[in-house]
């Protein structure tokens, strides 16, 4: 009897673990064939609207500076209290790589983007408030997604 326990903590510790990498990841991939370049340039004007901090074409890199959003409405604790000045703020990081792909005749590209989303809240102890990591916005992730599909249909990509 005690075999059959072992093995049952150790199946619901594995599918624990396999269930929690894949809710958390939160990366959006998508391919296209065409030219690196215009691949990248898709990828710039699909976050035009944020400061980007980096930029590095060589690795296929980039990632936007934190953006605020205020949250009206948030409470904490026992009592509900508002939270004053309320807030989540995100980031962007997207990749732009070249996938291998023999015959290669064009270019095939994997271009993938994860929103980092953090929240102002309730933290207790001697720093009452404080950022805390929270789920990606479904909202950000479409917007996102639907301009860059049509930034890189603009440059001739065709998406698969």
């Amino acid at each position: 009897m005690r075999y059959y326990g072992l093995h049952g903590v150790v199946l619901l510790v594995s599918c624990a673990i396999l269930s929690s990498c894949a809710s958390l990841s939160g990366v959006q991939e998508h391919y296209a064939v065409c030219a690196y370049d215009h691949a990248w340039d898709a990828a710039l004007d699909a976050v035009k609207g944020r400061s980007i901090i980096v930029k590095d074409k060589h690795h296929g890199l980039i990632e936007t500076a934190w953006v605020e959003t205020p949250m009206p409405g948030r409470t904490f604790g026992v009592l509900q209290r508002d939270v004053a000045d309320s807030k989540d703020r995100s980031r962007l990081i997207l990749t732009v790589k070249r996938i291998e792909v023999e015959p290669a005749t064009e270019d095939v590209i994997r271009v993938t983007y994860v929103e980092e989303r953090q929240s102002w809240v309730f933290r207790g102890g001697s720093r009452l408030f404080g950022w805390a990591e929270t789920d990606p916005s479904e909202e950000v992730r479409r917007d996102v997604q639907n301009r860059l599909n049509v930034k890189m249909k603009e440059r001739g990509c065709s998406l698969t």
